[in-house]
Protein backbone atom coordinates (compact mmCIF):
# COMPACT_ATOMS: atom_id res chain seq x y z
CA UNK A 1 0.00 0.00 0.00
CA UNK A 2 1.16 3.51 -0.71
CA UNK A 3 3.08 5.83 2.10
CA UNK A 4 1.39 9.21 2.53
CA UNK A 5 4.27 10.83 0.42
CA UNK A 6 3.22 8.74 -2.31
CA UNK A 7 -0.29 8.98 -1.77
CA UNK A 8 0.78 12.93 -2.34
CA UNK A 9 2.40 12.33 -5.39
CA UNK A 10 -0.10 10.21 -6.91
CA UNK A 11 -3.15 12.92 -6.36
CA UNK A 12 -0.79 15.73 -7.34
CA UNK A 13 -0.49 13.27 -10.84
CA UNK A 14 -3.89 12.86 -11.11
CA UNK A 15 -4.70 16.58 -11.16
CA UNK A 16 -2.03 17.64 -13.84
CA UNK A 17 0.93 18.28 -12.00
CA UNK A 18 3.78 17.99 -14.11
CA UNK A 19 5.79 17.71 -11.10
CA UNK A 20 3.72 15.19 -9.72
CA UNK A 21 3.40 13.13 -12.78
CA UNK A 22 7.17 12.91 -13.38
CA UNK A 23 7.73 11.46 -10.06
CA UNK A 24 5.11 9.21 -10.17
CA UNK A 25 6.73 7.95 -13.41
CA UNK A 26 10.12 7.33 -11.88
CA UNK A 27 8.38 5.52 -9.27
CA UNK A 28 7.00 2.91 -11.43
CA UNK A 29 9.89 3.19 -13.22
CA UNK A 30 12.45 1.76 -11.23
CA UNK A 31 10.00 0.89 -8.66
CA UNK A 32 9.67 1.52 -4.74
CA UNK A 33 8.99 0.17 -1.07
CA UNK A 34 4.80 0.30 -1.75
CA UNK A 35 4.10 0.36 -5.48
CA UNK A 36 5.51 -2.34 -8.22
CA UNK A 37 7.67 -1.68 -10.92
CA UNK A 38 5.50 -1.06 -13.98
CA UNK A 39 6.92 -0.16 -16.82
CA UNK A 40 3.87 0.35 -19.22
CA UNK A 41 2.21 2.64 -16.59
CA UNK A 42 5.70 4.06 -16.21
CA UNK A 43 5.49 4.98 -20.04
CA UNK A 44 1.60 6.42 -19.31
CA UNK A 45 2.61 8.79 -16.53
CA UNK A 46 6.10 10.15 -18.01
CA UNK A 47 4.15 10.79 -21.40
CA UNK A 48 1.25 12.80 -19.65
CA UNK A 49 4.61 14.86 -18.33
CA UNK A 50 6.36 15.15 -21.65
CA UNK A 51 2.87 16.27 -22.91
CA UNK A 52 3.23 19.49 -20.97
CA UNK A 53 6.82 19.65 -22.54
CA UNK A 54 9.16 18.34 -19.56
CA UNK A 55 12.21 17.21 -21.19
CA UNK A 56 13.84 14.93 -18.70
CA UNK A 57 10.32 13.06 -18.84
CA UNK A 58 11.15 12.65 -22.97
CA UNK A 59 15.20 11.77 -21.87
CA UNK A 60 13.81 8.75 -19.44
CA UNK A 61 11.03 7.61 -22.02
CA UNK A 62 14.35 7.60 -24.87
CA UNK A 63 16.94 5.68 -22.14
CA UNK A 64 14.39 3.57 -19.80
CA UNK A 65 11.43 2.35 -22.28
CA UNK A 66 12.32 -0.25 -24.03
CA UNK A 67 10.81 -1.11 -27.93
CA UNK A 68 8.72 -4.02 -26.46
CA UNK A 69 6.71 -1.74 -24.25
CA UNK A 70 6.33 1.40 -26.68
CA UNK A 71 5.53 -0.83 -29.89
CA UNK A 72 2.00 -0.63 -28.44
CA UNK A 73 1.69 3.42 -28.31
CA UNK A 74 3.81 3.46 -31.56
CA UNK A 75 2.37 6.91 -33.28
CA UNK A 76 1.61 8.49 -29.69
CA UNK A 77 5.54 8.34 -28.17
CA UNK A 78 7.33 8.30 -31.52
CA UNK A 79 7.35 12.45 -31.03
CA UNK A 80 9.45 11.37 -27.39
CA UNK A 81 11.85 9.02 -28.60
CA UNK A 82 12.65 11.71 -30.90
CA UNK A 83 13.61 14.54 -29.04
CA UNK A 84 15.31 12.29 -26.67
CA UNK A 85 17.06 11.44 -29.79
CA UNK A 86 18.01 15.05 -30.22
CA UNK A 87 18.72 15.37 -26.62
CA UNK A 88 21.67 12.59 -27.46
CA UNK A 89 20.22 9.47 -26.08
CA UNK A 90 21.35 7.02 -28.50
CA UNK A 91 19.09 4.18 -26.88
CA UNK A 92 15.97 6.16 -27.77
CA UNK A 93 17.53 6.68 -31.13
CA UNK A 94 17.58 2.73 -31.95
CA UNK A 95 13.87 2.35 -30.45
CA UNK A 96 13.02 5.57 -32.80
CA UNK A 97 14.06 3.78 -36.00
CA UNK A 98 12.37 0.50 -35.08
CA UNK A 99 9.26 2.42 -34.43
CA UNK A 100 9.55 4.12 -37.82
CA UNK A 101 9.96 1.37 -39.60
CA UNK A 102 6.76 -0.32 -37.20
CA UNK A 103 5.00 2.97 -38.38
CA UNK A 104 5.32 2.22 -41.81
CA UNK A 105 2.24 4.74 -43.13
CA UNK A 106 4.43 7.10 -42.00
CA UNK A 107 5.26 9.16 -45.20
CA UNK A 108 7.50 11.97 -43.74
CA UNK A 109 11.10 11.50 -45.63
CA UNK A 110 12.43 13.72 -43.13
CA UNK A 111 11.62 11.19 -40.10
CA UNK A 112 12.60 8.03 -41.92
CA UNK A 113 16.28 9.99 -42.66
CA UNK A 114 16.62 10.64 -38.83
CA UNK A 115 15.80 6.68 -38.15
CA UNK A 116 18.35 5.92 -40.15
CA UNK A 117 21.06 8.33 -38.68
CA UNK A 118 19.82 7.44 -35.23
CA UNK A 119 19.91 3.54 -36.30
CA UNK A 120 23.55 4.23 -37.77
CA UNK A 121 25.16 5.99 -34.86
CA UNK A 122 23.43 3.22 -32.31
CA UNK A 123 25.18 0.66 -34.20
CA UNK A 124 28.34 2.56 -34.37
CA UNK A 125 27.95 2.77 -30.93
CA UNK A 126 28.16 -1.35 -30.59
CA UNK A 127 24.28 -1.88 -29.84
CA UNK A 128 23.49 -4.99 -30.93
CA UNK A 129 20.00 -4.69 -31.86
CA UNK A 130 20.76 -1.92 -33.90
CA UNK A 131 23.70 -3.28 -35.73
CA UNK A 132 21.13 -6.26 -36.55
CA UNK A 133 18.19 -3.90 -37.69
CA UNK A 134 20.78 -2.33 -39.75
CA UNK A 135 21.90 -4.89 -41.47
CA UNK A 136 18.12 -6.68 -42.31
CA UNK A 137 17.25 -2.98 -43.58
CA UNK A 138 20.43 -2.97 -45.80
CA UNK A 139 19.57 -6.36 -47.27
CA UNK A 140 16.30 -5.68 -47.94
CA UNK A 141 16.96 -2.44 -49.71
CA UNK A 142 19.37 -4.24 -51.71
CA UNK A 143 17.20 -7.21 -52.66
CA UNK A 144 14.35 -4.54 -53.42
CA UNK A 145 17.01 -2.48 -55.68
CA UNK A 146 18.98 -5.77 -57.44
CA UNK A 147 17.45 -9.18 -56.60
CA UNK A 148 20.06 -11.82 -56.18
CA UNK A 149 22.93 -9.03 -54.82
CA UNK A 150 23.28 -7.93 -51.29
CA UNK A 151 24.79 -3.71 -50.62
CA UNK A 152 28.41 -3.66 -49.40
CA UNK A 153 27.11 -1.89 -46.18
CA UNK A 154 24.59 -4.89 -45.42
CA UNK A 155 27.51 -7.30 -45.44
CA UNK A 156 29.58 -5.25 -42.78
CA UNK A 157 26.62 -4.66 -40.69
CA UNK A 158 25.81 -8.12 -40.88
CA UNK A 159 29.14 -8.86 -40.44
CA UNK A 160 29.43 -6.83 -37.31
CA UNK A 161 25.91 -8.36 -35.92
CA UNK A 162 27.29 -10.98 -35.46
CA UNK A 163 30.62 -10.47 -33.79
CA UNK A 164 28.60 -9.00 -31.19
CA UNK A 165 26.64 -12.08 -30.69
CA UNK A 166 23.36 -11.23 -32.17
CA UNK A 167 21.94 -14.70 -33.17
CA UNK A 168 19.89 -14.01 -35.78
CA UNK A 169 22.95 -12.54 -37.91
CA UNK A 170 25.41 -15.27 -36.71
CA UNK A 171 22.77 -17.84 -38.34
CA UNK A 172 22.18 -15.42 -41.73
CA UNK A 173 26.17 -15.52 -42.24
CA UNK A 174 25.81 -19.45 -41.72
CA UNK A 175 22.97 -20.43 -44.11
CA UNK A 176 24.45 -17.97 -46.89
CA UNK A 177 27.95 -19.57 -46.34
CA UNK A 178 26.23 -22.89 -46.62
CA UNK A 179 24.01 -22.03 -49.51
CA UNK A 180 27.10 -20.75 -51.64
CA UNK A 181 29.29 -24.32 -50.77
CA UNK A 182 32.07 -22.50 -48.68
CA UNK A 183 32.28 -25.44 -46.38
CA UNK A 184 35.91 -23.40 -44.86
CA UNK A 185 33.87 -19.86 -44.23
CA UNK A 186 30.72 -22.32 -42.76
CA UNK A 187 33.11 -23.74 -39.74
CA UNK A 188 35.05 -21.43 -39.06
CA UNK A 189 32.62 -19.68 -37.68
CA UNK A 190 30.07 -22.40 -37.02
CA UNK A 191 32.31 -24.94 -35.25
CA UNK A 192 32.48 -22.34 -32.00
CA UNK A 193 29.14 -22.21 -31.75
CA UNK A 194 28.54 -25.91 -32.01
CA UNK A 195 30.95 -26.94 -29.56
CA UNK A 196 29.87 -24.25 -26.95
CA UNK A 197 26.46 -26.16 -27.79
CA UNK A 198 28.03 -29.57 -26.97
CA UNK A 199 28.81 -29.06 -23.37
CA UNK A 200 25.93 -26.39 -22.53
CA UNK A 201 23.62 -29.33 -22.19
CA UNK A 202 20.27 -26.90 -22.55
CA UNK A 203 17.80 -27.77 -24.89
CA UNK A 204 18.30 -27.44 -28.41
CA UNK A 205 16.19 -24.70 -30.98
CA UNK A 206 15.73 -26.22 -34.26
CA UNK A 207 18.38 -23.77 -35.46
CA UNK A 208 21.06 -25.14 -33.08
CA UNK A 209 20.19 -29.06 -34.16
CA UNK A 210 20.39 -27.95 -37.96
CA UNK A 211 23.69 -26.29 -36.96
CA UNK A 212 25.26 -29.33 -35.07
CA UNK A 213 23.85 -31.54 -38.40
CA UNK A 214 25.65 -29.18 -41.01
CA UNK A 215 28.95 -29.03 -39.15
CA UNK A 216 29.26 -32.34 -39.19
CA UNK A 217 28.09 -32.94 -42.41
CA UNK A 218 30.96 -30.50 -43.22
CA UNK A 219 34.12 -32.03 -40.99
CA UNK A 220 33.25 -35.57 -42.06
CA UNK A 221 33.13 -34.50 -46.02
CA UNK A 222 36.68 -33.00 -45.40
CA UNK A 223 39.77 -35.19 -46.36
CA UNK A 224 42.00 -36.62 -43.43
CA UNK A 225 40.33 -35.95 -40.60
CA UNK A 226 41.90 -37.09 -37.60
CA UNK A 227 40.33 -39.59 -34.73
CA UNK A 228 39.41 -36.64 -32.69
CA UNK A 229 38.06 -35.11 -35.50
CA UNK A 230 35.97 -38.70 -35.74
CA UNK A 231 34.75 -38.46 -32.18
CA UNK A 232 33.72 -34.84 -32.17
CA UNK A 233 31.61 -35.51 -35.58
CA UNK A 234 30.62 -38.54 -34.27
CA UNK A 235 28.89 -36.51 -31.13
CA UNK A 236 27.61 -33.65 -33.53
CA UNK A 237 25.77 -36.47 -34.81
CA UNK A 238 24.28 -37.92 -31.86
CA UNK A 239 23.19 -34.36 -30.40
CA UNK A 240 21.72 -33.46 -33.91
CA UNK A 241 19.76 -36.86 -34.23
CA UNK A 242 18.61 -36.50 -30.32
CA UNK A 243 17.09 -33.17 -31.76
CA UNK A 244 15.18 -35.00 -34.59
CA UNK A 245 17.20 -33.90 -37.26
CA UNK A 246 16.79 -36.89 -39.77
CA UNK A 247 20.11 -36.12 -42.01
CA UNK A 248 21.85 -36.83 -39.00
CA UNK A 249 19.65 -39.88 -37.67
CA UNK A 250 20.63 -41.57 -41.36
CA UNK A 251 24.35 -40.14 -40.51
CA UNK A 252 24.37 -42.15 -37.34
CA UNK A 253 22.33 -45.14 -38.72
CA UNK A 254 25.16 -45.27 -41.44
CA UNK A 255 27.87 -44.23 -38.99
CA UNK A 256 26.83 -47.39 -36.73
CA UNK A 257 26.38 -49.92 -39.46
CA UNK A 258 30.09 -48.96 -41.26
CA UNK A 259 28.01 -48.36 -44.38
CA UNK A 260 27.54 -45.72 -47.04
CA UNK A 261 24.50 -44.78 -48.54
CA UNK A 262 24.44 -47.28 -51.41
CA UNK A 263 24.86 -50.18 -48.55
CA UNK A 264 28.54 -50.57 -49.55
CA UNK A 265 31.21 -51.52 -46.78
CA UNK A 266 33.42 -48.80 -45.06
CA UNK A 267 36.85 -49.68 -44.37
CA UNK A 268 38.72 -47.81 -41.31
CA UNK A 269 37.50 -45.47 -38.70
CA UNK A 270 37.25 -45.56 -34.77
CA UNK A 271 33.67 -46.74 -34.95
CA UNK A 272 32.74 -50.36 -33.99
CA UNK A 273 29.67 -51.97 -35.88
CA UNK A 274 26.80 -51.59 -33.42
CA UNK A 275 23.80 -52.68 -35.78
CA UNK A 276 21.28 -52.23 -32.74
CA UNK A 277 21.67 -48.07 -32.74
CA UNK A 278 22.14 -48.35 -36.96
CA UNK A 279 18.50 -49.48 -36.56
CA UNK A 280 17.34 -47.66 -34.48
CA UNK A 281 18.50 -44.02 -35.83
CA UNK A 282 17.71 -45.36 -39.18
CA UNK A 283 14.15 -46.08 -38.44
CA UNK A 284 13.60 -42.90 -37.07
CA UNK A 285 15.24 -41.02 -40.39
CA UNK A 286 13.18 -43.37 -42.37
CA UNK A 287 9.53 -42.15 -40.51
CA UNK A 288 10.90 -39.26 -40.99
CA UNK A 289 10.55 -39.63 -45.26
CA UNK A 290 13.82 -40.49 -45.71
CA UNK A 291 13.61 -43.39 -48.73
CA UNK A 292 17.68 -43.58 -48.25
CA UNK A 293 17.07 -44.66 -44.60
CA UNK A 294 14.74 -47.65 -45.10
CA UNK A 295 17.41 -48.72 -48.78
CA UNK A 296 20.33 -48.53 -46.12
CA UNK A 297 18.26 -50.74 -43.17
CA UNK A 298 17.20 -53.56 -46.27
CA UNK A 299 21.31 -53.48 -46.87
CA UNK A 300 21.54 -54.34 -43.20
CA UNK A 301 19.07 -57.06 -42.80
CA UNK A 302 20.42 -59.33 -45.52
CA UNK A 303 23.96 -59.20 -43.62
CA UNK A 304 25.12 -62.67 -42.36
CA UNK A 305 26.66 -60.79 -39.55
CA UNK A 306 23.42 -59.54 -38.15
CA UNK A 307 21.92 -61.29 -35.31
CA UNK A 308 18.37 -60.46 -36.55
CA UNK A 309 19.16 -61.56 -40.12
CA UNK A 310 15.88 -61.67 -42.01
CA UNK A 311 14.87 -61.74 -45.79
CA UNK A 312 11.21 -61.02 -45.36
CA UNK A 313 12.51 -58.11 -43.13
CA UNK A 314 15.29 -56.62 -45.90
CA UNK A 315 12.57 -57.01 -49.02
CA UNK A 316 9.84 -54.90 -46.54
CA UNK A 317 12.26 -52.31 -46.21
CA UNK A 318 13.71 -52.49 -49.80
CA UNK A 319 10.02 -52.07 -51.12
CA UNK A 320 9.57 -48.94 -48.76
CA UNK A 321 11.98 -47.36 -50.08
CA UNK A 322 11.06 -47.89 -53.73
CA UNK A 323 8.04 -46.55 -53.13
CA UNK A 324 9.53 -43.22 -51.94
CA UNK A 325 11.70 -42.91 -54.94
CA UNK A 326 14.87 -44.91 -54.18
CA UNK A 327 16.22 -45.42 -57.42
CA UNK A 328 18.79 -48.07 -56.55
CA UNK A 329 15.72 -50.08 -54.32
CA UNK A 330 13.27 -49.64 -57.68
CA UNK A 331 15.97 -51.07 -59.53
CA UNK A 332 16.49 -54.10 -57.09
CA UNK A 333 12.65 -54.31 -56.55
CA UNK A 334 12.12 -54.75 -60.36
CA UNK A 335 15.12 -58.17 -60.56
CA UNK A 336 13.96 -59.54 -57.45
CA UNK A 337 10.12 -59.84 -59.37
CA UNK A 338 11.77 -60.33 -62.68
CA UNK A 339 13.64 -63.15 -61.28
CA UNK A 340 10.60 -64.75 -59.06
CA UNK A 341 8.48 -64.02 -62.15
CA UNK A 342 7.14 -67.97 -61.90
CA UNK A 343 6.30 -67.99 -58.50
CA UNK A 344 3.49 -65.57 -59.10
CA UNK A 345 1.05 -64.81 -62.13
CA UNK A 346 1.52 -60.72 -61.67
CA UNK A 347 5.49 -60.74 -60.74
CA UNK A 348 6.61 -59.70 -64.34
CA UNK A 349 3.94 -57.04 -64.03
CA UNK A 350 5.20 -55.71 -60.58
CA UNK A 351 8.87 -55.70 -62.12
CA UNK A 352 7.76 -53.86 -64.88
CA UNK A 353 6.51 -51.35 -62.66
CA UNK A 354 9.48 -51.26 -60.70
CA UNK A 355 12.11 -51.02 -63.25
CA UNK A 356 9.98 -48.26 -65.19
CA UNK A 357 10.20 -45.95 -62.13
CA UNK A 358 13.93 -46.63 -61.82
CA UNK A 359 14.43 -46.24 -65.85
CA UNK A 360 12.57 -42.81 -65.52
CA UNK A 361 15.36 -41.29 -62.81
CA UNK A 362 18.02 -42.61 -65.54
CA UNK A 363 19.38 -46.11 -64.63
CA UNK A 364 20.98 -47.67 -67.48
CA UNK A 365 20.04 -51.03 -65.62
CA UNK A 366 16.10 -50.81 -65.24
CA UNK A 367 15.88 -50.37 -69.10
CA UNK A 368 18.15 -53.29 -69.98
CA UNK A 369 15.77 -55.65 -68.09
CA UNK A 370 13.23 -54.14 -69.23
CA UNK A 371 14.03 -55.28 -72.47
CA UNK A 372 13.83 -58.57 -71.22
CA UNK A 373 10.44 -58.54 -69.44
CA UNK A 374 8.92 -56.55 -72.46
CA UNK A 375 10.94 -57.26 -75.26
CA UNK A 376 10.31 -54.73 -77.86
CA UNK A 377 7.54 -55.93 -80.84
CA UNK A 378 8.11 -55.10 -84.51
CA UNK A 379 5.34 -53.30 -86.41
CA UNK A 380 2.47 -56.36 -87.72
CA UNK A 381 2.40 -55.85 -91.67
CA UNK A 382 -1.41 -56.85 -91.59
CA UNK A 383 -2.19 -53.63 -89.73
CA UNK A 384 -0.39 -51.31 -92.49
CA UNK A 385 -2.53 -52.67 -94.96
CA UNK A 386 -5.68 -52.21 -93.35
CA UNK A 387 -5.23 -48.78 -91.81
CA UNK A 388 -5.33 -46.89 -95.48
CA UNK A 389 -8.21 -48.45 -96.16
CA UNK A 390 -10.30 -47.43 -93.39
CA UNK A 391 -12.85 -44.38 -94.12
CA UNK A 392 -15.00 -42.69 -91.34
CA UNK A 393 -18.12 -44.81 -91.96
CA UNK A 394 -16.85 -47.84 -91.89
CA UNK A 395 -15.28 -46.59 -88.17
CA UNK A 396 -18.61 -45.38 -87.13
CA UNK A 397 -20.56 -48.46 -88.27
CA UNK A 398 -18.12 -51.31 -86.25
CA UNK A 399 -16.80 -49.33 -83.09
CA UNK A 400 -15.46 -52.19 -80.99
CA UNK A 401 -13.88 -53.48 -84.44
CA UNK A 402 -11.79 -50.04 -84.77
CA UNK A 403 -10.89 -50.13 -81.41
CA UNK A 404 -9.10 -53.07 -81.58
CA UNK A 405 -7.44 -51.91 -84.95
CA UNK A 406 -6.29 -48.61 -82.82
CA UNK A 407 -4.61 -50.65 -80.31
CA UNK A 408 -2.74 -53.38 -83.11
CA UNK A 409 -1.62 -49.40 -84.07
CA UNK A 410 -0.17 -48.58 -80.57
CA UNK A 411 0.95 -51.76 -78.91
CA UNK A 412 2.15 -53.73 -82.20
CA UNK A 413 -0.39 -56.49 -81.35
CA UNK A 414 -0.44 -59.49 -83.77
CA UNK A 415 -4.14 -60.08 -85.66
CA UNK A 416 -5.10 -62.65 -83.01
CA UNK A 417 -4.06 -60.38 -80.20
CA UNK A 418 -6.08 -57.53 -81.29
CA UNK A 419 -9.23 -59.27 -81.82
CA UNK A 420 -9.34 -61.41 -78.52
CA UNK A 421 -7.62 -59.14 -76.15
CA UNK A 422 -9.79 -58.55 -73.48
CA UNK A 423 -9.29 -54.83 -72.86
CA UNK A 424 -10.30 -54.47 -69.22
CA UNK A 425 -8.12 -57.15 -67.86
CA UNK A 426 -5.17 -56.29 -70.01
CA UNK A 427 -4.55 -52.77 -68.49
CA UNK A 428 -2.46 -52.70 -65.42
CA UNK A 429 -1.77 -48.46 -65.66
CA UNK A 430 1.93 -48.77 -66.33
CA UNK A 431 1.39 -52.02 -69.00
CA UNK A 432 -0.81 -53.52 -71.20
CA UNK A 433 -0.98 -57.68 -70.13
CA UNK A 434 -1.42 -59.52 -73.59
CA UNK A 435 -2.52 -63.28 -72.55
CA UNK A 436 -4.81 -64.63 -75.02
CA UNK A 437 -3.44 -68.21 -74.08
CA UNK A 438 -7.30 -69.54 -73.27
CA UNK A 439 -9.00 -68.99 -76.61
CA UNK A 440 -5.71 -68.82 -79.03
CA UNK A 441 -2.93 -71.91 -78.08
CA UNK A 442 -0.42 -70.67 -80.35
CA UNK A 443 -0.18 -67.48 -78.28
CA UNK A 444 2.11 -66.46 -75.63
CA UNK A 445 1.58 -64.19 -72.96
CA UNK A 446 3.78 -60.72 -73.01
CA UNK A 447 3.66 -57.42 -71.85
CA UNK A 448 3.96 -54.05 -73.33
CA UNK A 449 4.86 -51.07 -71.95
CA UNK A 450 3.22 -48.06 -71.88
CA UNK A 451 5.51 -44.71 -72.63
CA UNK A 452 4.13 -41.68 -73.99
CA UNK A 453 1.06 -40.03 -72.48
CA UNK A 454 -0.78 -40.51 -76.40
CA UNK A 455 -0.63 -44.25 -75.63
CA UNK A 456 -2.39 -43.83 -71.72
CA UNK A 457 -4.81 -41.55 -73.07
CA UNK A 458 -5.69 -43.64 -76.00
CA UNK A 459 -5.97 -46.52 -73.82
CA UNK A 460 -8.20 -45.10 -71.75
CA UNK A 461 -10.48 -43.74 -74.00
CA UNK A 462 -10.51 -47.34 -75.36
CA UNK A 463 -11.37 -49.07 -71.90
CA UNK A 464 -14.33 -46.54 -71.61
CA UNK A 465 -15.57 -47.79 -74.94
CA UNK A 466 -15.95 -51.54 -73.70
CA UNK A 467 -17.11 -50.32 -70.83
CA UNK A 468 -19.95 -53.20 -68.92
CA UNK A 469 -19.20 -55.01 -72.50
CA UNK A 470 -18.26 -58.61 -72.32
CA UNK A 471 -15.17 -58.85 -74.07
CA UNK A 472 -15.02 -63.12 -74.03
CA UNK A 473 -16.68 -65.20 -76.71
CA UNK A 474 -20.09 -64.82 -74.66
CA UNK A 475 -20.32 -61.04 -75.34
CA UNK A 476 -21.47 -59.29 -78.81
CA UNK A 477 -18.51 -59.83 -80.41
CA UNK A 478 -18.53 -63.33 -80.24
CA UNK A 479 -15.71 -65.87 -80.43
CA UNK A 480 -12.55 -65.50 -82.65
CA UNK A 481 -13.45 -67.20 -85.61
CA UNK A 482 -17.27 -64.63 -85.65
CA UNK A 483 -14.96 -61.74 -85.07
CA UNK A 484 -12.31 -62.81 -87.76
CA UNK A 485 -14.73 -63.36 -89.83
CA UNK A 486 -16.40 -59.21 -89.32
CA UNK A 487 -12.98 -58.46 -90.03
CA UNK A 488 -12.75 -59.85 -93.34
CA UNK A 489 -16.41 -58.81 -94.93
CA UNK A 490 -15.82 -55.63 -93.12
CA UNK A 491 -12.45 -55.09 -95.42
CA UNK A 492 -12.81 -57.66 -98.26
CA UNK A 493 -10.37 -56.36 -99.99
Amino acid sequence: MANREELSIIRGARAGNVVAQLALGKLYLFGSASLPKSTPTALHWLQRAAQQDCGEACLLIGSEIPFETARHYAQAVLPWYEQAFDGGIVQAGLVLAQLVQLVSASSDTGLHAKARRALEQAALAGLPDALWLLARHDVALSVAQAPGLLAPASDEWLTRAADNGVAEAQYTLLERAWDDGDHDGFLLRALPLARRLLHAGAPLIAQDVLLLSRCAQALSAGAGASVADELEIGRFWDLAAQGGDRSAQLALGLWFSRMDVSGARIKGGIASVNFKRATRWLTQAGEQGLAEAWFALSRIYIKPEFSQRSMIEAQAYLERAAAMGHCAAQLECGIHAWRSRRDGPDNDVRAAYWLLKAAAQGSADAENVLGKVAPHAEPTLWLQQIGPQLTREQVSSQPFLSARLELAGLFNLSRAEALLLDVHAADHGHCLVVDICASYGRSKRRLVLLRTALQRQALDRIVRLFDNVDCGPSGPEGNYRRRLYRLKTWLPD
